[in-house]
């Protein structure tokens, strides 16, 4: 039996070797082959992208002017959105002393492969033409591409330096599945509004990443405790992605709203709560602090919580006020998430969040959900009239009898359908990875990108003087306890 024991032991817990020479190039070119493949089976270009039907629709509509193709309306959105997927994401996670390569490297990885995923994903759930079997894409599925690959690299905040390129695409291609699937459910079949995301990409995004580095919990990740943490010049490349984010998340929140006031109304309402986070993020992260001082680990993050909170409600008339107050209490939320959940969720559910998702995406996208359901079941007839609840809501067709008390219903039953699936996948995605053949780097080499980039040589060390704060929850020591001196340097 021993000896049995140690044969499994061996098996699952084999010596890590990160050597991913064959892994990685096999599946990025079988998996580009596949996309090849099926784009040329499925994908085509839509009415407003195809010269032949373009032409046929302005002659069959008396459209005059090329302007009034729907790329000229969406193009500046999609520009946006597509700045905050490969910019604003990537840099946000080059906060590690370590890890910068890692960290915008890998992402724009994730979003080059996920994009193709999500526009076949997307477009057999959506854009499925019965009669032809094909997938018709224009801007709109660009947008909706970028919105479904947020998703994965959220998940992949919670998994930041702890695993492998090779794993990270297993991570996106059933992240992008899932997303497509519960997708589909919440705004399809329960007819929910969700235009900004806060379900359907922060609450299933933070959660699936959170399930996934539960399962995958290192318990001997304490070995690379030296290289949690961040340095000066790293806070300040992470803070660019922070602003990148932060001034155009009103841009994300309303690239697929409705033309003419939803628009107008999600950009002015998400502006604001963004404005109002920042504030309230200053205050707590000073007021947590003897001194005063102000944590670069809160402004980088909880600032944002207010766009992520606002994506379900943005586009209802919660009010300029109403979007105050709720970058106003998210900054709060997201800021004490920072310096008390996250410390917890580690030492007592075993949970090693990176980059702290739950307390920038999974709760305030949470919370966000619920915000809509209480604010689309408050509306009223002589806030929006008869015909602004029709086009606010979608009343229409099978679903031209609901009511706003039901829509608020459905809109809090469509949380729970991405909290549900973003576990159970996240936990059948984290057992997945858990397989010895993704060379995952061991417990003492973490959040380090030596292990699978190529390093500059006079990156390569690391003097003890930079080591002055780990990013979450080692980072109380103060730099005037050390005892290292310019002179030993």
């Amino acid at each position: 039996m021993g000896n049995c024991a140690d044969c499994l032991r061996g098996f699952f817990c084999p010596p890590k070797n990160t050597n991913i020479r064959i892994s990685l190039p096999a599946v990025c070119f079988v998996w580009q082959i596949a996309m090849i493949v099926l784009f040329g089976v499925f994908i085509r270009y839509d009415a407003e992208s195809d010269i032949r039907l373009w032409l046929q629709l302005k002659h069959t509509n008396n459209i005059t002017s090329d302007i009034e193709n729907d790329f000229y309306f969406r193009y500046p959105s999609f520009q946006d959105v597509h700045v905050m997927i490969f910019v604003g994401f990537g840099f946000l996670m080059t906060f590690l002393k370590r890890y910068s390569f890692g960290g915008v490297g890998f992402n724009f990885l994730i979003g080059a492969f996920g994009l193709q995923w999500a526009l076949l994903m997307q477009g057999w759930f959506h854009a499925l033409d019965p009669t032809t079997g094909k997938i018709s894409i224009g801007v709109e599925g660009l947008i909706n591409a970028d919105f479904c690959v947020a998703a994965s690299l959220i998940a992949y905040g919670a998994l930041l330096g702890k695993v492998s390129p090779v794993q990270l695409m297993v991570v996106t291609l059933f992240g992008v599945t899932l997303f497509a699937v519960e997708e589909y459910i919440i705004l399809n079949l329960l007819h929910c509004r969700d235009a900004g995301g806060s379900m359907v990409i922060h609450c299933f995004g933070g959660y699936y990443g959170l399930t996934i580095s539960w399962i995958l919990y290192r318990p001997k990740l304490h070995q690379s405790k030296r290289l949690n943490g961040s340095v000066y010049h790293s806070d300040v490349f992470a803070m660019i992605g922070t602003l990148f984010l932060w001034m155009f998340w009103p841009s994300f929140n309303s690239a697929i709203t409705d033309h003419g006031s939803g628009q107008h109304r999600t950009a002015i309402n998400t502006y604001i709560a963004l404005a109002s986070s920042v504030l309230t993020t200053v205050a707590i992260s000073s007021a947590s602090e003897k001194r005063g001082k102000l944590d670069m680990v809160h402004i980088q993050n909880a600032t944002l919580a207010g766009g992520v909170a606002m994506g379900t409600a943005a586009e209802f008339m919660i009010t300029p006020y109403g979007a105050l107050i709720v970058g106003f209490c998210t900054g709060i939320i997201s800021t004490f998430g920072y310096l008390f959940v996250s410390p917890f969720m580690e030492k007592y559910l075993k949970i090693q969040d990176t980059c702290g998702v739950h307390n920038l995406h999974a709760l305030p996208g949470m919370l966000g959900g619920f915000i809509g359901a209480i604010v689309a079941a408050a509306a009223t007839e002589e806030v929006y009239s008869r015909e602004g609840l029709i086009e606010t809501f979608d009343f229409e067709g099978e679903f031209a009898d609901r009511t706003v008390g039901t829509q608020g219903g459905f809109q809090a039953a469509g949380v729970c359908v991405a909290i549900a699936f973003a576990v159970v996948g996240g936990a059948v995605v984290g057992l997945i990875l858990r397989l010895p053949i993704w060379g995952d780097p061991a417990d003492d080499n973490c959040f380090d990108d030596e292990v699978y980039w190529e390093v500059p040589e006079d990156e390569e060390g690391i003097p003890p003087v930079l080591e002055y704060n780990n990013h979450m929850t080692h980072k109380h020591q103060d730099i005037s306890e050390s005892n290292f001196s310019v002179e030993q340097s």
